[in-house]
């Protein structure tokens, strides 16, 4: 049985609002859903399925991130990865305060998870456990082609463009159903939207959010970095960096599985947070 999903817009500071999906009764442990960077990306397009899956046990909370989806959008654009992230993650901060959540298990993809681990940083009394899904983060790692093809998405925004994109987030293109044309194009009126496209061009450049060693060092959480074997998008030598250097990280890697884990192998993954989860988030 699926969790229904509750959506609403939450207002943070500064006349901005954070559109919010949410399965599960609050004061259930709190689990906050960070997703991806990628056009058109909504927290409900990478995450929909499991927060249906968790919502019996947990408080799931998952946000379109500021700039993203049906969220407000900044103006002026922050440029640049970092300046970007760092105004991103105040407004999740400030939507954790809204909603009174005193703990939370953060579940990162991508993006969310160098998110996530940005926020573990900031502040490690909110953050009982992290989950990092395909999570970048590693000094030095140089863009994949695949990783291109995302970066470079709005010099041919168009649909096909975006169903070639998507394909390569996973290993089996049977995990869109019957077809990928379709998935792209429910993403194109959110990718029309102008500030969509600025905020993407002004995000991508030499720098990006990167943790050394020490950095993560200093995340003494527990923590699980879960990566697909055959991620074009973020190689596995991104996983096994970030689980060597966090103090309580474990690695599981799925095999015959690419960047989207939680959409290729959704059962499993839900199976794995639970039982790293429990039924708590201390």
């Amino acid at each position: 049985m699926t969790a229904a999903i509750r959506t609403e817009d939450v207002a943070i500071g500064g006349g901005r609002h954070l559109r919010v999906n949410q399965t599960g009764a609050p004061g259930a442990p709190a689990l906050l859903f960070l997703h991806g960077s990628g056009p058109g990306v909504t927290a409900a397009s990478n995450w929909r399925e499991v927060i249906q899956g968790l919502g019996d046990t947990y408080h799931c909370i998952a946000p379109d991130i500021l700039g993203f989806g049906d969220s407000s959008h900044p103006d002026p654009q922050p440029q640049g990865f970092t300046a970007q992230a760092e105004v991103r993650i105040d407004a999740l901060l400030e939507l954790v305060d809204v909603l009174g959540l005193r703990k939370v298990v953060l579940v990162g993809n991508s993006m969310g998870g160098m998110y996530a681990l940005r926020i573990a940083q900031l502040r490690p009394d909110l953050v009982g456990k992290i989950v990092l899904m395909g999570s970048g983060g590693m000094p030095g790692l140089e863009p994949t082609p695949d990783l291109i093809k995302l970066i470079t998405y709005f010099d041919d925004p168009t649909v096909e463009a975006m169903a070639d994109l998507l394909i390569r987030f996973v290993h089996d293109r049977s995990a869109f159903g019957d077809t990928v044309e379709a998935v792209a194009a429910e993403r194109m009126p959110i990718v029309r939207r102008p500030w969509i496209e600025a905020g993407h061009r002004a995000m991508f450049g030499p720098e990006m959010l990167a943790f050394g060693p020490d950095d993560l060092a200093k995340i003494d959480i527990p923590a699980l970095v879960v990566h697909g074997r055959q991620d074009v998008i973020v190689p596995l030598e991104c996983g096994y960096y970030l689980a060597e250097h966090l103090p309580q990280a474990d690695l599981y890697v799925i095999n015959k599985c690419g960047h989207w884990t939680q959409i290729e192998q959704a059962a499993r993954f839900q199976a794995i947070v639970r039982t790293f989860v429990g039924d708590g988030t201390e």
